[in-house]
């Protein structure tokens, strides 16, 4: 377990020293001051010393670092893609101040009806019309609008739709591809 020229620490004093020899369970080790003590095996620590620190600073080369910050670093995102002449999708806002004047007296039932309507009546406009993609604004909240609005395009057979684009959305808005038979 020890050797000689280990460096210990004994257990019970404040002794650090290194080992001068080992017999049988007795180690006789020479302090830092300089005196020469022997213990029992029980009675001392083995001390690593590593100078993991000492060597990760000679290793550590700034000029690495300067280069990593020199370099621009890509865009995380990727812009959506206009093509020239395309027609952005035609985009309704569910939220009842855009739906009606006066909400004021209408209670939560009464509110969410409205804007399920109106998805409904603008979903079948899209389909008569063969328009090719929607976006519904419904904002975040609580979420009840929007589960309300994916159960009712999960009963289309010929919709498929997802989370409209962050970047000019947010959370707040569902993207519908009206799938159109030739």
């Amino acid at each position: 377990m020890f050797s000689k020229g280990d460096k210990v620490a004994v257990l019970d004093d404040d002794f650090n020293g290194v080992v001068l020899s080992v017999k049988n369970n007795e180690i006789t080790i020479e302090t830092e001051d300089g005196f020469v003590m022997t213990y029992f095996v029980n009675q001392l620590i083995k001390i690593n010393e590593t100078n993991a620190l000492e060597n990760s600073i000679k290793s550590f080369n700034s000029n690495l670092v300067k280069a990593e910050k020199e370099i621009p670093k890509p865009r995380s995102f990727t812009k959506e893609k206009k093509i020239k002449g395309e027609i952005p999708p035609p985009e309704f806002d569910l939220h009842i101040e855009k739906l009606v004047k006066n909400f004021r007296m209408m209670n939560n039932f009464d509110i969410l009806n409205m804007q399920m309507e109106t998805a409904k009546r603008h979903l079948d406009f899209a389909i008569r019309n063969r328009i090719p993609k929607i976006v519904f604004i419904h904002g975040v909240g609580e979420g009840v609008l929007k589960s309300e609005l994916d159960f009712l395009l999960g009963r289309y057979d010929q919709i498929s739709f997802r989370d409209a684009n962050y970047q000019k959305y947010g959370l707040g808005a569902t993207e519908v591809f009206f799938r159109q038979s030739k």
